[in-house]
């Protein structure tokens, strides 16, 4: 289909359970609000699935996507196991969607919460962490997942909190990391967040550690306004944020990439409240707004989320929110679609309302700003190896003796680990111990080693009838280590 030179196309997918309802009431209100799109539907989810294809999308729907680089996207039921791949998680690689922000508001006192004052936004980063997904079993009693943290990962994502920020004159970003264990992975983040944040003087910042500042969330989430997170806390906190603000339900989520976008609702697909005209649409809707917020269409962006806000403040509400007292009318889905459509031009009185400027991350003429700075390659030299072992039956200092026994003039044992535990030498007799160990081999006199020695050195431990399963270089880079010491080393 061509579009208008006026309209802006966008891939737009009904999903399953309650998304075909709740994707007609929102763009029943874009319409009536004047939203100036071209439309191209596509089918996802589990009809697809049930066909036996297990991406839950068709080769044609990307070639939709890939066009209009703008995806509205209703909940979909993804079946468990048989090899079933979460779309959400494909689209969202697939297509760069680095960024994943979920703003979290309370509507007190319409909707029930704790927090009266919270507006939080939650910026996660999206792509790399634990959620790179790289698991491996070693032994047999351990397992593995690779936690991947990138300079220009980070930098992505730190420079889209604060320009969010700036876009939506907010006044702090807040980094939550936890490098004071996770010293090279989280450290690499908060390095970057510090470095980025310097950019942006007139902007608070700060770094909690993320433990304690998921407590300060849950409990005083008005003390926080933007909060930037690698991708495993920001995908558990930002639930937690929107819960604590009052629903899920309520909460719609952007994941922004460089060249793409999809918008969507953060909950799920509710099957059992399908074809019930009962679905509250809010979520999605306000997915939907973030949606022409980054087309460029701020004044209509602005016009549904007031009409949506003073219907909210009118008592105008569907079953999950209802509440005697508060709420004035328990509408379904349709007519809740309609209270908006006749509240746009409205302004709430109560609820603060919304003012949309600039999307974030694009200068005023709309066009993209850098989002990260290529990296200048280091000096990289090659200083020693970990190796780690699967052995039964042994102790550390058993296994030390013979390690000790394996090693090359330029390559000497230096310490032997258990889950990061340093057992050899002069370890505790205290410390358990798997059936997994870490040996790590430096050259004494501090000098680069080959790749060569480590072939020969691996040799040798294979020789020896040690099963080795994996393998580290240990590199330093403009001569700044690039490893950490085994605890209690």
């Amino acid at each position: 289909m061509t579009a208008s030179p006026n309209l802006v196309p966008i891939t737009v997918a009904r999903g399953d359970g309650i998304g075909p309802e709740i994707m007609q009431a929102t763009l029943d209100i874009l319409q009536a609000a004047g939203a100036r799109l071209a439309i191209e539907e596509i089918e996802i989810g589990e009809q697809l699935y049930t066909k036996g294809i297990l991406s839950g999308i068709e080769d044609s729907s990307w070639d939709s996507i890939l066009k209009t680089r703008v995806f509205l996207k209703a909940p979909i039921t993804t079946p468990q196991g048989g090899g079933v791949k979460s779309l959400n998680v494909t689209t969202r690689k697939t297509l760069g969607l680095y960024a994943n922000v979920r703003p979290c508001v309370s509507y007190h006192p319409f909707v029930r919460t704790k927090h009266p004052t919270m507006d939080v936004v939650i910026v996660r980063e999206n792509e790399e962490d634990l959620y790179a997904g790289i698991e491996h079993r070693q032994t047999d009693q351990v397992y593995q997942c690779l936690k991947l943290i990138s300079r220009p990962g980070s930098e992505k994502i730190v420079r889209y909190a604060f320009e969010y920020a700036v876009a939506n004159d907010r006044k702090k970003v807040t980094c939550f990391t936890k490098d004071n264990i996770m010293k090279f992975t989280d450290g690499l983040f908060h390095k970057v967040f510090d470095e980025v944040a310097a950019e942006y003087p007139d902007i608070e910042n700060e770094h909690w550690i993320v433990d304690i500042g998921a407590a300060k969330l849950a409990d005083s989430p008005e003390v926080f306004d933007v909060i930037v997170m690698p991708n495993l806390y920001g995908d558990i906190l930002s639930d937690v944020a929107a819960q604590i603000a009052g629903s899920v339900g309520l909460a719609g989520s952007a994941n922004i990439g460089e060249k793409a976008a999809m918008f969507e609702a953060i909950h799920g697909s509710a099957p059992r409240r399908a074809g019930q005209n009962m679905a509250n649409p809010s979520g999605l809707l306000l997915g939907a707004i973030q949606m022409l917020v980054h087309i460029g269409q701020h004044d209509v962006a602005q016009n549904v989320h007031n009409a949506w806000l003073k219907t909210l403040e009118d008592g105008v509400h569907t079953y999950d929110i209802f509440k005697e007292g508060v709420s004035t009318e328990k509408v379904g889905t349709r007519e809740f679609a309609a209270a908006v459509v006749a509240r746009v031009g409205q302004q709430p009185q109560k609820l603060k309302p919304v003012v949309y400027k600039a999307a974030p991350g694009k200068t005023a003429e709309g066009e993209a700003k850098p989002i990260y700075t290529p990296t200048v390659p280091a000096k990289k030299e090659l200083m020693g190896v970990d190796i780690f072992l699967h052995c039964i039956d042994v102790t550390p200092d058993e296994l030390g003796a013979k390690i000790k026994s394996l090693e090359l003039d330029n390559l000497a044992l230096q310490v032997i680990s258990n889950r990061g535990v340093k057992v050899y030498p002069k370890g505790f007799a205290e410390t358990f111990c798997t059936d997994h160990w870490r040996c790590r081999f430096l050259n004494p006199a501090g000098n680069p080693v080959s790749h060569a020695d480590i072939l020969r050195l691996l040799t040798n431990i294979g020789d020896a009838g040690l099963d080795f399963i994996k393998t580290e270089h240990l590199c330093t880079f403009d001569g700044v280590q690039g490893w950490t010491a085994a605890q209690g080393a």
